[in-house]
Formats: structure tokens, C-alpha cells, sequence
């Protein structure tokens, strides 16, 4: 088996060396699930233990106990141009042999106008020949967490991802993956949480219908066919510490600080040819276990003014409730999804049922 493992690995270096590396490959599985997390700007990589947690970290699975729990969220952006769905079930394992859970992402923008036809070979424009068709991202997931030798005090997660990318009748790409996370829960009460995201690195293979996507005019063929049809994802590493603070008997607050790491150079705060380091923060204050008030703050990168082309400093803030009643929780998530202070809201809604609360 460690035979194999290493053989993987080094497969997965070479490849990554032979073919093409994207900055945003597969982005939309860095997005997250769960309107708790995304109010919170991502701050739950050390705290979120329920069926939500293959997308921040799979080690908090862990935390699902008894039963089973599905989830459910459906979110839009930008005036509902692009939708974005998540679905998951999770069930602990007899005998306290760790949490296994399966789940599906989509990312999709549909009705996109194909204009590739409309002008034909002679230069001639018919509007006829417009037609539409749509860009859809899906991810399965499976994902088990448990504690290495017994230890409560560590939890070890994995995702094993299958990724399917499809543009219209031009493209459509397979990719593979594995994540991996671990929690560490301290005697003083704090968590410590790490996620490496495509931990071998992801590989994306393409398929491109060539005749779909070119045009020839006069003599002349544009949109012609890409000639690297693989793609790599590079690692990225998110790391966060928090603890559940006692207020009163009806009050408590959750707040997590932490890093979120890219290696390779972005727009980020700390930005180097090696990596690129971005914080975040977020807090969850709950009323009696049931009442949910959670505000965060993610994203920090510095931006070029488009008037002045003065260089300052942007964030992405969110906000959102929850509700909980025995088992079933439903919570909500509003967050700025542009660049610089734009007016580009989203709106989150999701959905939770824990039966093991239910069955209690």
C-alpha cells in the first residue's frame, strides 16, 4: 500500500511539471458550502463539525457522533446569472470507527449566447444562427474523518474528488483530487484546525470539439483550439484556531482567526513568487443553542482604482443568521461578492437535518 501511495505521488509530480498549472483551477470548490460558514467569511476551518464540513475541512466531520445528517444549499450570483448548489449526507460509524459522508457541488451559468456560427465563412451575419447553451461545474465528493488511534484529541479527514467540467457542446473536462485536513483539540479549550486543499495536486484532463468552437472567416479561423488539454490545481492551505466562549447562561460566543495560503503569487496582502498569504476572521454569537447571529470579514487583497490607479486595500465582508429547532436548522448568509466595495450581493440559504437530535 505505501508502495502504491509513493508511486501515486510521484506520478503526480511529474505530471505537474510536464503540463500546464492554473492559478484558478477549479475555483468553485474553494467557495465553501453552508450559509454558517459563508457568514462567517470562511472562519470555521477549526469549528465546523457537522455535515458541512468536507468543503471547510474534513476533519470535522469527526464531530457528527450518532445518526445521520443531510444537507442541503442553493445559492445565486449576481442577479441570479450563476447558481450554485450543494447536497450531502454524512453518518457516523458503528463503533466509533470515524464519520464517512458523500457530497455534489454545481456551479452553473446557463443560457449563455453562442455566437461562434454567426458570421459564416464569407463574412455574411445571421442572426439565425445564435443559439445558447450553458457552463456547469460538478464535484462528488467522499470524505471520512476519524480519530488516529483513538486519540479524541485528534481528528484526520479526507475528500476523494471526481470533477466533471462542461462548457456547452465545445468542452468538457474530467478531473481528480484529494484533500486532506486535521483538527487538534487543546486542554484549555481552544481548536486548531489545517485543510490542505488538492494535496497531490488535481488533475484536470479536456476534451475540445474543435469544430464546435472555431469559425473560419474569410480564410481566417478564430477561436482556435487550446493546446494544453490538461490542467493542474496547485495545492492551497487554510489554517484557523478558535474557542467557544461562555458569556452567560444563555450566550455564548465562537470567534476564529486564521491564514489562507495560495502557493503562487496573487493579489494578496503578503504576496511572494512562492506563496501568497491572505487573513481571514469570523464569529458566531448563540442565543440558548438555538438563536444564531454570525458576522465575517475574508478576502484582503489590494486592488488598482480604476479612476485614481491608486492601489488600496480590499475586503470581502458577510453576515448572516440561523435558526435551530431540535434537529432541523436553517440558515441564511449575505456576502459582497465584488472587488473594491461593489454593490454585487449574494444570498445563501441552507439547510440542515441532523436525526440524531431528532432521535434524542
Amino acid at each position: 500500500m505505501r508502495k502504491l501511495f509513493l508511486t501515486f505521488l510521484i506520478l503526480s509530480g511529474i505530471l505537474s511539471q510536464a503540463q500546464i498549472v492554473r492559478k484558478y483551477s477549479n475555483e468553485f470548490l474553494n467557495i465553501g458550502a453552508g450559509a454558517r460558514g459563508l457568514a462567517m467569511g470562511g472562519a470555521v476551518i477549526s469549528n465546523q463539525n457537522d455535515v458541512y464540513s468536507p468543503m471547510w475541512n474534513p476533519a470535522g466531520l469527526i464531530g457528527i457522533e450518532r445518526d445521520w445528517q443531510g444537507a442541503a444549499m442553493h445559492a445565486e450570483y449576481f442577479e441570479s446569472i450563476a447558481k450554485y448548489d450543494y447536497i450531502a449526507y454524512a453518518k457516523a460509524l458503528d463503533h466509533k470507527n470515524g464519520t464517512f459522508a458523500i457530497s455534489v457541488v454545481r456551479l452553473g451559468v446557463d443560457n449563455i449566447l453562442n455566437t461562434t456560427q454567426m458570421i459564416d465563412s464569407e463574412g455574411n451575419i445571421d442572426y439565425d444562427k445564435i443559439t445558447s447553451f450553458s457552463q456547469s461545474d460538478y464535484a462528488g465528493i467522499l470524505s471520512y474523518a476519524f480519530n488516529p488511534g483513538g486519540n479524541q484529541k485528534l481528528a484526520v479527514g479526507v475528500n476523494a474528488k471526481l470533477v466533471y467540467r462542461n462548457v456547452g457542446k465545445f468542452a468538457n473536462g474530467f478531473g481528480f483530487g484529494f484533500d486532506l485536513g486535521a483538527l487538534y483539540f487543546a486542554d484549555t479549550g481552544w481548536k486548531y484546525g489545517a485543510m490542505l486543499r488538492d494535496a497531490t495536486t488535481t488533475v484536470n484532463f479536456w476534451n475540445v470539439n474543435q469544430k464546435e468552437l472555431s469559425a473560419v472567416v474569410n480564410g481566417e479561423e478564430f477561436n482556435p483550439a487550446p493546446k494544453d488539454k490538461m490542467e493542474i490545481t496547485m495545492p492551497k492551505l487554510n489554517l484557523g484556531m478558535s474557542k467557544n466562549f461562555e458569556i452567560n447562561r444563555d450566550l455564548e460566543l465562537e470567534p476564529e482567526a486564521g491564514l489562507n495560503i495560495d502557493f503562487a503569487k496573487t493579489a494578496a496582502l503578503i504576496s511572494t513568487d512562492f506563496a501568497s498569504i491572505t487573513p481571514y476572521a469570523g464569529a458566531e454569537l448563540k442565543f440558548q443553542d438555538m438563536i444564531f447571529v454570525r458576522v465575517g470579514v475574508n478576502r484582503f487583497q489590494t486592488v488598482t482604482d480604476i479612476e485614481s490607479l491608486k492601489r488600496k486595500i480590499s475586503f470581502q465582508p458577510s453576515a448572516g443568521i440561523g435558526i435551530k429547532y431540535q434537529g432541523l436548522t436553517l440558515d441564511y448568509a449575505i456576502t459582497n461578492s465584488g472587488v473594491g466595495g461593489s454593490n454585487f450581493y449574494s444570498n445563501f440559504f441552507s439547510l440542515k437535518l441532523d436525526m440524531g437530535n431528532f432521535r434524542n
